[in-house]
């Protein structure tokens, strides 16, 4: 563990190079969906390079200040965001990056008997089996949707779905309280939440991972040290400290 930690800052101050010819200060905004992950790079990096690295999960009009006017230099969320921003002069053309994926998974209330969700066959089972079934109106949620439109059973179980929403947290927040039976989102936002007890992934092809990319912003006044932290996401660094938090590589 040692050697690799040591690896890790090696490979970090390589990529930052002429970056760290002073401490910058890099805000980097996040989204629920790769929070736990970006988390994990920023103090990686930040350690390594001497930068100092914080992330915010800014909404609605503290984001659109952000973007607008700063201070800020990263923004991590999904493709179809990633073009909006640029679209809208937000982020800098062609620095979008992937860099990591996040699988979809299952948890149930805590102390509620685990159902199983081995094989897609036994995953079909549990879902026609649920009371009710809740996932969100994000990423997440439309591939959860997609998934159960592979099994055949949109129709069958549109009567029993919750969809959750509105900025007060995650799916684990809604089935912590009760409001549905059976709770699927990204595993790495799932794991460990308070209340609820994490089952495991969703099997086979009807499991749809959620892509998020990097990009730099244009208010950004850190961009050597940005564009360093970019680069350090997408190494083979990156990858031991997103797998820890139930993320993967977005290549590899």
């Amino acid at each position: 563990m040692k050697f690799w930690a040591r690896t890790i800052t090696v490979m970090i101050a390589s990529i930052a190079g002429g970056a760290m010819s002073h401490a910058a200060e890099l805000i980097v905004l996040a989204s629920q969906g790769n929070l736990p992950g970006v988390n994990e790079l920023a103090a990686a990096f930040a350690r390594a390079s001497g930068h100092k690295v914080t992330v915010l999960q800014e909404e609605s009009k503290a984001l659109e200040q952000r973007l607008s006017n700063g201070p800020a230099d990263l923004i991590t969320g999904n493709p179809p965001m990633m073009e909006v921003l640029l679209k809208k002069g937000q982020l800098v053309a062609g620095t979008a990056t992937p860099f990591m994926l996040a699988d979809l998974g299952v948890s149930v209330r805590a102390g509620a008997p685990k159902p199983d969700i081995s094989t897609v066959e036994a995953y079909t089972k549990t879902l026609l089996a649920a009371k009710s079934i809740g996932y969100s109106r994000g990423c997440s949620g439309q591939h959860v949707a997609q998934g159960i439109a592979q099994l055949g059973l949109t129709e069958q179980l549109k009567p029993k779905i919750v969809l959750t929403g509105g900025g007060t947290g995650p799916v684990t927040f809604y089935l912590a309280r009760g409001d549905f039976e059976l709770g699927i989102q990204q595993s790495n936002i799932m794991v460990g939440a308070p209340g609820t007890d994490f089952v495991g992934p969703v099997p086979g092809s009807v499991n749809i991972p959620c892509p998020s990319s990097v990009g730099l912003l244009t208010v950004s006044k850190e961009r050597d040290a940005a564009q360093a932290m970019i680069k350090f996401m997408i190494s083979p660094a990156a990858a031991p400290l997103l797998r820890r938090v139930h993320e993967a590589p977005a290549k590899g």
